[in-house]
């Protein structure tokens, strides 16, 4: 029993470092719009290089988690994401943004590990039956994270100076050269302080044994008795609460991520809000995501997670419909509220999901996080409706108003997917 609440707590770890990352990237579209000179749609696509690693890498990391363990995943993943990290000094000399775009790629690769292993780890390391909620404080350290990055460490990249090229002040020291330098060293700190966390646990993890949960066991068992065993099941995605589930969370996931990378991006280009205000109200807006963390695990131990899934979604349904009737700072305190009910969703789609898989968890678990590539391609959509209807710009939440619109229906659904298997 304490070996599985030691590996609780080093898996919890992880779920705040990778929160970390990903919760940057709004920072990272609203900086990079500043320094390579780019457009709301433009800057769009550091979200689609960050989370086309999701597609890609899944597959591949399950069948080497499958050959090795949940353990070496781990630490393979927290050092690629580590250099990725550190791959920002070099980059600040060359200040290309394909560039950007690749490093994205790499710290994304390394996430991607973290996230295949440890979200069916966390399922699978108790009760069954406990998973949801179980899964649910896990991710209450994603939020924290997000709060954390939100809230300070963008305070670190956002200077509260936007400039262009006509506007900067002639008496400027430097000129626009020493500006943009300026602007594109901010971006380093972060990403350093990152890279020595990552790097600091996964040397705690090379002395620290996390225990094998059932699933490995057989594994092991198996690879005696069949050396041919199959490193990927596809046969898993028969399974419908499985199939449904993917798609629910490509839904979900590409609603998130267009509201999330798009709120700074909505304060300061479109309601009209200085930097500074606009950090602190994305601080809050994490905030929200962490609150509502906590309060879903509480009510998860009185109410079935697939109802819960089933009233945030539809609730987030109702808000995306204010934000496009208002915009404004309307818009803006109802994305508050959007945050705090999006909160429970991935990590209840994704253990619903995976319900009774047993030795096809990490074949299951490879699939829902290829489902993130909707983070690749939703958000650049809300992106280009945004940026091509500049006066009308909160018609764009159209988009994230139909992705809820698909989670509320996993949730309806899910009793009946269930019962086919």
């Amino acid at each position: 029993m304490n070996h599985k609440k030691l590996a609780l707590g080093l898996i919890f770890c992880l779920f705040f470092l990778w929160a970390i990352s990903s919760n940057l990237l709004p920072t990272m579209i609203r900086q990079l719009m500043k320094t390579c000179e780019l457009n709301t749609f433009e800057a769009s696509f550091t979200e689609s290089a960050y989370w086309l690693a999701y597609f890609v890498c899944p597959i591949p990391i399950a069948m080497f988690m499958r050959r090795y363990s949940y353990r070496v995943g781990i630490i393979t993943g927290l050092l690629i994401a580590a250099l990725g990290g550190l791959l920002f000094f070099p980059a600040a000399m060359v200040k290309s943004y394909s560039v950007y775009l690749c490093i994205f790629f790499v710290i994304a690769t390394g996430m991607c590990f973290l996230e295949t292993a440890a979200n069916p780890y966390v399922t699978v390391l108790g009760d069954p039956q406990t998973a949801p909620r179980r899964l649910n404080l896990a991710q209450s350290f994603n939020g924290l994270g997000a709060f954390i990055s939100a809230m300070f460490l963008s305070k670190l990249v956002l200077s509260g100076n936007d400039f262009n090229r006509e506007t900067l002040p002639a008496d400027y020291v430097g000129g626009w050269e020493a500006y943009i330098q300026t602007e594109t060293d901010s971006m380093k700190l972060p990403y350093l302080l990152l890279a020595l966390a990552l790097i600091i646990v996964a040397l705690v993890l090379v002395w620290v044994k996390l225990p094998k949960v059932g699933e490995e066991e057989s594994d092991v068992r198996g690879k005696k008795d069949d050396v041919r065993e199959k490193l990927i099941d596809f046969s898993t995605m028969k399974k419908a609460h499985l199939c449904w589930g993917v798609i629910a969370q490509f839904f979900y996931n590409g609603g998130q991520t267009a509201v999330n990378s798009l709120f700074l991006v909505y304060c300061c280009t479109y309601a009209g809000i200085d930097e500074e205000t606009a950090t602190t109200f994305f601080g809050l807006y994490m905030l929200a995501f962490l609150v509502g963390r906590w309060v879903g695990t509480l009510l998860m131990g009185r109410f079935k997670p697939e109802h819960m899934l089933t009233v945030y979604a539809l609730m987030n349904v109702l808000l995306c419909g204010i934000i496009m009737a208002f915009g404004g700072y309307v818009g803006l305190y109802a994305m508050l509220a959007v945050s705090f009910f999006m909160s429970i969703i991935y990590p209840t789609q994704f253990s619903l999901a995976l319900d009774g898989l047993g030795e096809q968890t990490k074949s299951g678990s490879a699939f829902l996080v290829m489902a993130i590539v909707g983070n690749a391609c939703v958000p650049q959509f809300t992106a280009y409706i945004m940026h091509r209807n500049a006066t009308f710009y909160q018609v764009a939440y159209i988009v994230p108003l139909v992705c809820f619109v698909v989670c509320a229906g996993y949730g309806l659904m899910y009793n009946k997917l269930r019962a086919k298997c």
